[in-house]
């Protein structure tokens, strides 16, 4: 696997998702109050992480994100760069979670029009990380196509064990879990597609 390259100290991660949740909830003239209660996160955590000053694991920032009617990988954008078709691979910035350990990358080129977001993970030997929100806003489809090691995930109720080169593919309206029960690390894409649900077009 390919050693993943130091993230630049001119591009504080945290810093980027604090920037991208107020301008998100800005954007949807949406209170602190009124996002802790629709995200289920506490308003004094959301100010927090908007003020930079928490590293929230992703299943805080998962919840966020379902509150603010994004997917998780739309936190991690850099919303400063440019629209631009092409993603360079010098420009990827990784983030860790601070629970798991688990690391994730956008690939997507940022800022460019599209309703996919292709996002890179790899799961620690022995790491788990649930994702507990279920129904959500919009409908977000989502495939997991395993790239190196053994990735088990549970959708719902139902689980799968997925081995190199197998895909799977879900709509995350349900809570969902990864789990890597291997000695080494597993390494997957994920690719979403989202669209706003019946309910928010009427």
């Amino acid at each position: 696997m390919k050693e993943m390259k130091a993230v630049p100290l001119s591009e504080n991660i945290d810093t980027r998702i604090a920037n991208r949740v107020r301008v998100l909830r800005t954007e949807l003239h949406m209170t602190l109050e009124a996002l802790a209660a629709r995200s289920g996160v506490s308003r004094s955590m959301i100010s927090l992480i908007e003020r930079g000053e928490s590293s929230a694991t992703a299943v805080v920032l998962e919840k966020i994100a379902t509150g603010l009617k994004v997917s998780l990988a739309t936190l991690f954008e850099d919303s400063s760069r440019p629209a631009n078709p092409v993603s360079r691979h010098d420009e990827r910035v990784s983030w860790r979670d601070p629970q798991s350990g688990y690391v994730r990358r956008n690939i997507s080129p940022a800022n460019f029009p599209s309703p996919l977001q292709i996002v890179e993970v790899d799961l620690p030997a022995g790491a788990s990380v649930a994702y507990e929100t279920g129904a959500r806003e919009v409908s977000i489809h989502q495939q997991i196509w395993v790239q190196e090691g053994r990735v088990e995930v549970t959708v719902g109720n139902v689980t799968y064990r997925l081995s190199e080169n197998d895909c799977l593919a879900m709509q995350l309206n349900e809570p969902i879990a990864f789990r890597n029960r291997s000695r080494k690390v597993a390494r997957y894409i994920v690719v979403l597609s989202t669209q706003p649900s019946r309910a928010s077009r009427i």
